[in-house]
C-alpha cells in the first residue's frame, strides 16, 4: 500500500463507501421519523451532500497534516499583529 496511486484509490473507495453507508442510514432515519418514502431525487441530493461533506473533511484534514509535516505554521511572521507587545 505504499504506492501513492493505490493509496489514493483505496482512500477514494473508502470515502465512497462511507458516503453510501451514511446516505443509507440517513434515509432509514428519515423513514423512521415519519418522513415518508424518499424519491430518487432526494436520494441523489442526500448522497451528494454526504459525499461533499466527507470530501471536504478529508481535504481539510489532509491540508492540516501537510501543513504540520512541512512546517508551514512555523514560517508565519507575526510581527505586524495588532495585539503583539514588542
Amino acid at each position: 500500500m505504499g504506492h501513492p496511486v493505490v493509496r489514493h484509490v483505496l482512500t477514494t473507495l473508502f470515502a465512497l463507501g462511507l458516503s453510501a453507508l451514511a446516505t443509507a442510514a440517513l434515509g432509514w432515519f428519515w423513514v423512521a421519523i415519519g418522513g415518508g418514502p424518499m424519491p430518487i431525487h432526494g436520494w441523489i441530493a442526500m448522497g451528494l451532500g454526504v459525499l461533499g461533506t466527507v470530501g471536504l473533511t478529508w481535504l481539510l484534514m489532509a491540508l492540516a497534516f501537510k501543513s504540520h509535516r512541512e512546517g508551514w505554521d512555523d514560517q508565519v511572521d507575526n510581527t505586524l499583529d495588532p495585539g503583539r507587545d514588542d
